[in-house]
């Protein structure tokens, strides 16, 4: 199952953090920290959603 994860994780990480840069610019913060921030809390908050994603369909839920 953690292959699927990690497989999963590409996908839903560049998902993620691509939405909340996207956010951070729509919002009028156009620092570099602020969108390094947002790309890296995107990326970790994709490392729990892939697992539980990956739970689902090893399951067939």
């Amino acid at each position: 199952m953690f292959r699927l994860a990690a497989m999963l994780y590409s996908l839903i990480a560049t998902a993620i953090s691509g939405s909340a840069v996207i956010a951070v610019l729509s919002a009028g913060l156009v620092s570099v920290s602020a969108i390094v921030g947002a790309a890296v809390a995107g990326a970790m908050i994709a490392a729990p959603v892939s697992w539980m994603v990956a739970q689902r369909l090893y399951r067939g839920a």
